[in-house]
C-alpha cells in the first residue's frame, strides 16, 4: 500500500514538474530568473539546508562575522533560484562569440578561448571538473557549440517524468550524456578511449572516495578523474562559470593541470584528488555565495 501511495504521489510530482518546466520555458528567462531569485531569497531562510549552509559556511570561514555569512547565505539562495529558472531556458542562454569574447551574454577571455581550441584540435581526450559554481550546466553547452566532441557525466533526477524533461533539454545542447550509477566509469572510460572529452563535477561528498582537506577540513572526494587520467594518461583541465551582473557569465578554462606523481612516475590517485578539490576551494574562496553551501560537504 505504501509502495502504491509513494508511486502515485511520484507521478503526480513528476507531471507538475515538467509541466512548471513548460511553463517557464514560455517565459522571459531574465524575467523568470529574476523573480525565482526573489522568491529563493525570502523562503530559503525558512528551509532546513538553510541551517546546513550556515554550519558549512561558519566552519569554512571561521573569521566571518554572523551578519557577512547570513549575506553569502542570501547570494547562495539567490544563485540557486536563478539556476532553477534557468534550468528550462538551458538551449536558449548560450550567446557566446569567440570572435568577440565579451559581447553576448556568455564571455570568455581570450586566453581561455585558445585553450579550448588546443583542447579541441590536438586529438586526445581529456578530463575536465567543474564545480556547482553560478549556473554550473553552462560549460557543457561550449562543446558542442563549438565542435569539440563530448561527455557529461550527470545525475539523472529520481522522477522518471522528470529525468526524460530535462534529458530533452539536455541532449540536443551538451554531447554525449552518462548518467551516473554502477555502469558510469565504464561509460567514461569508453568515451575516453574514443577520444572524447568527458566533463565531471567533482565537489560533492562521495561515500567510498579519497580523504582529502577542503577548507582545512577533512571529506571525502570522488577520485574517479584522478584513476582516469592514471589509466589513460590524458590532460586534466578545469572548467567553472562566474555569475556576473546584467544576467551575463564568464566561463573559464584553467591550463593542462599536472597531476601528482609517484615514484615511480604514475599519477597518484589521492594527492591528485587533493589538487583538484584545492583548485575548486580555490574557486569558491573568490565567489562564495555563488557555491551550493545547502548539502553536506562534511560528514
Amino acid at each position: 500500500m505504501r509502495s502504491r501511495l509513494k508511486a502515485a504521489v511520484d507521478a503526480v510530482a513528476g507531471r507538475l514538474a515538467v509541466w512548471l518546466l513548460k511553463a517557464i520555458r514560455r517565459t522571459d528567462p531574465d524575467r523568470s530568473a529574476d523573480r525565482s531569485a526573489a522568491f529563493l531569497r525570502r523562503v530559503g531562510p525558512f528551509l532546513p539546508e538553510h541551517r546546513i549552509g550556515r554550519a558549512n559556511l561558519a566552519a569554512a570561514f571561521p573569521e566571518k562575522s554572523p551578519a557577512e555569512i547570513e549575506q553569502i547565505l542570501a547570494g547562495v539562495w539567490d544563485n540557486l533560484g536563478r539556476v532553477a529558472a534557468e534550468y528550462a531556458h538551458l538551449d536558449r542562454l548560450w550567446d557566446c562569440d569567440f570572435e568577440h569574447p565579451s559581447a553576448g551574454r556568455i564571455e570568455v577571455p581570450p586566453e581561455a578561448v585558445e585553450r579550448f581550441m588546443r583542447l579541441r584540435d590536438d586529438g586526445k581526450p581529456a578530463l575536465v571538473f567543474a564545480a556547482h559554481l553560478a549556473n554550473w550546466e553552462l560549460p557543457a553547452l561550449a562543446a558542442p557549440a563549438y565542435g569539440l566532441e563530448a561527455a557529461v557525466l550527470f545525475r539523472a533526477p529520481n522522477l522518471g517524468n522528470v529525468a526524460a524533461a530535462v534529458r530533452e533539454i539536455r541532449a540536443p545542447n551538451m554531447g554525449n550524456l552518462i548518467s551516473t550509477g554502477i555502469t558510469a566509469p565504464s561509460a567514461v572510460a569508453a568515451a575516453l578511449e574514443r577520444g572524447i572529452h568527458v566533463g565531471i563535477l567533482v565537489d560533492q561528498f562521495y561515500y567510498h572516495g579519497e580523504d582529502v582537506e577542503f577548507f582545512g577540513r577533512r571529506c571525502k572526494a570522488n577520485p574517479m578523474m584522478a584513476r582516469l587520467a592514471r589509466h589513460f594518461e590524458c590532460p586534466i583541465h578545469g572548467t567553472r562559470v562566474i555569475r556576473l551582473p546584467d544576467h551575463r557569465f564568464r566561463l573559464e578554462l584553467t591550463d593542462e593541470i599536472a597531476p601528482a606523481r609517484d615514484a615511480d612516475g604514475r599519477i597518484d590517485v589521492k594527492a591528485t584528488t587533493q589538487m583538484i578539490t584545492t583548485v575548486v576551494e580555490g574557486w569558491i574562496r573568490q565567489h562564495p555565495e555563488q557555491w551550493l553551501w545547502l548539502h553536506r560537504r562534511w560528514r
